[in-house]
């Protein structure tokens, strides 16, 4: 049985496709258009699904969408004459993108997939998301989390689920308690996204990695635009946001007073915590004291966030009395928040979706409908992330010798191995194209940069050189799995926590360790990526012979991109990358290119 899931047409859009109820790809779209978090319908990325299942369009079963359009036209209708006429704006832009193509899902996709009308199903958005983690999750019984911005009405939901695995069971997942729009923990952070002068739904990462340079200061002051309830139901205060009504502004000028005012976009970004020597080229003191009160800002609306989830998990886990925790959602990729669940609530384990924003939805919609709307029992967990597209070869060859750049052929891994640890040693910075690109928005050592961990500098060459993006930016610390345990703090059986393998999960960096890797020691902690020798044999050998050189089993990793850009995906993409930035060698498949 083959089955489509589909997420497009809001943000992140994506495919993903099971054959008997194992993934078989995923991707989004925008690895292939080039677009970042491109909206529109995933083309490219349903063509790539068929292909690498190895059968055509007509051989779908069922194609099934991540959310239900009406209920949320519904929504967006009822919220814009409740706001009238402040939401005309909104209302007509609506309209407008409506009636062109969100209402007529159902009939685009039986324009573009021969099958009947009945093998074209919807899932509920949060359901969808359930299903991401859930039925991707080892687990026979879990408590379920979805946090984000909004999907029909929904914003957060709290269940349980249960799986079939031997054909004697049934599948369900049970949303017993959600929080409705337009109170949204992922809205509310969003606004303070848009207040400290990064873009919403591209920044809030960035939000997460100012926070630790600054003091939860503004707490009380967030308190006054949201209240969060014991058990972790929450409201906002919506006299002091606009997105409900606004076309371009998620908050208004009262939010903006309470707060300071609006940071600029792109302004320089110097405190005395990321400078203390002063050594800033554009240092001015005056300037470092306000930066100081966003970066305040930041720590207090992070703060508030991890407080809130770590209450809806507590309750959840209180009234569940389940061992095992699944979460889904843009919010789950909050990592700091993350690796608190892990470590202060009674859960046992913790698997969280890698990608657990809208790009997430395709898969939980396919797998909703194998598992619970058709009842087969389960028979896959992801172990890994490299579900997306390779290359072989041929491919490559044929990008290197269309670009006209010389190259070394190196077939044996082994000796590719070598070549990168080599070069980590002599304090070159790396670009690796291999395998499969990864499912999600991390880069997991196919589509990644990596440089020594141990040489402070190359967070400012990295961030500054290579990716153009802002310096105060963390580096993730990807390490041997087996040897996890003796750089963090509270990472004992590492090999139990699939977050950790998905770079979903900050902890801190031992005090004794963070010297040897000041490149991703982010104010003593580390967003850690353990890599195993079954999921990408390469990438562990490279650590491990770094590690037999230096004692250091560690590698310091980022995203294959440039700021603003996707994560490379072609040969093509990799090599203009290359280019247009200060790497010095670049691993494609077999090949090696120098600068």
């Amino acid at each position: 049985m083959n089955i489509l899931g589909i997420s497009c047409f809001y943000h992140d859009s994506a495919a993903a496709l099971l054959q008997d109820g194992v993934l078989i790809a995923a991707a989004e779209e925008e690895r292939f258009s080039r677009k970042k978090h491109d909206a529109g319908y995933p083309q490219q990325a349903v063509q790539f699904c068929l292909a690498q299942a190895g059968i055509a369009a007509r051989d779908l079963d069922y194609v099934v969408f991540y959310e239900k359009p009406l209920l949320k036209f519904e929504r967006i209708l009822t919220t814009a004459l409740g706001t009238f006429p402040k939401s005309a704006g909104v209302f007509r832009e609506a309209m407008l993108a409506w009636f062109n193509e969100k209402l007529w899902i159902k009939g685009q996709l039986l324009a573009k997939f021969p099958i009947s009308a009945e093998r074209v199903l919807f899932v509920e958005h949060h359901l969808s998301h359930a299903a991401s983690a859930f039925f991707a999750s080892p687990f026979r019984e879990a408590a379920v989390l979805t946090v984000d911005g909004v999907g029909e009405w929904t914003t957060t939901t709290l269940g349980t689920a249960t799986a079939d695995w031997d054909g004697t069971g049934r599948n369900s997942i049970d949303l017993f308690s959600e929080i409705k729009f337009p109170h949204s923990l992922g809205l509310l952070y969003s606004a303070f996204t848009a207040l400290l002068g990064f873009e919403v739904n591209e920044g809030e990462y960035k939000v997460m990695g100012m926070a630790p340079y600054g003091r939860p200061t503004r707490v009380d002051d967030v308190h006054k635009v949201f209240s969060v309830a014991g058990d972790g139901s929450f409201e906002m205060n919506m006299d002091y946001f606009c997105f409900h009504h606004s076309t371009s502004r998620t908050y208004n000028q009262r939010f903006a007073d309470l707060f300071g005012g609006t940071r600029k976009r792109n302004d320089e970004f110097f405190t005395r915590t990321t400078h203390p020597r002063a050594d800033h080229p554009q240092w001015d003191a005056a300037q470092a004291e306000v930066n100081q009160g966003y970066a305040d800002i930041a720590a207090s609306i992070q703060s508030v966030t991890e407080e809130t989830l770590l209450k809806m998990a507590r309750h959840l886990h209180e009234r569940t009395g389940l061992k095992h925790l699944c979460m889904a959602g843009g919010v789950a990729l909050n990592s700091v928040a993350n690796g608190r669940l892990l470590r202060e609530l009674p859960f046992e384990q913790v698997f969280i979706q890698p990608a657990a924003g809208d790009s997430g939805g395709a898969l939980g919609a396919a797998l909703y409908a194998q598992h619970v709307l058709l009842g087969q029992p389960r028979k896959w967990v992801q172990e890994h992330a490299y579900l997306g597209k390779g290359y072989n070869a041929d491919d490559v060859r044929a990008a290197l010798d269309k670009a006209g750049v010389a190259y070394t052929h190196v077939p044996d891994q082994e000796r590719m191995a070598r070549h990168m640890a080599e070069d980590l040693l002599a304090g070159r910075v790396l670009g690796i194209s291999q395998g499969r690109f990864e499912w999600g928005p991390r880069a997991l050592g196919n589509r990644s940069i990596v440089a020594d961990p141990r040489r402070e500098e190359m967070k400012e060459v990295v961030n500054t050189k290579i990716k153009f993006r802002e310096p105060f930016r963390p580096f993730a610390p990807a390490i041997l799995e087996e040897r996890a345990a003796e750089y963090f703090d509270d990472c004992d059986s590492p090999e139990r926590h699939y977050p950790l393998r998905y770079m979903l999960m900050v902890y801190n960096t031992k005090a004794d360790k963070r010297a040897l890797v000041p490149a991703v020691s982010h104010m003593g902690t580390g967003r850690l990526q353990t890599v195993r020798r079954e999921w990408n044999p390469l990438y562990h050998r490279m650590i491990e012979l770094f590690a037999n050189e230096t004692g250091v089993p560690v590698i310091m990793n980022t995203s294959f991109n440039l700021r603003g850009e996707p994560i490379v995906n072609t040969p093509a993409n990799a090599l203009s990358t290359f280019g247009r930035s200060g790497l010095d060698t670049l691993y494609i498949g077999d090949f090696i290119v120098r600068k």
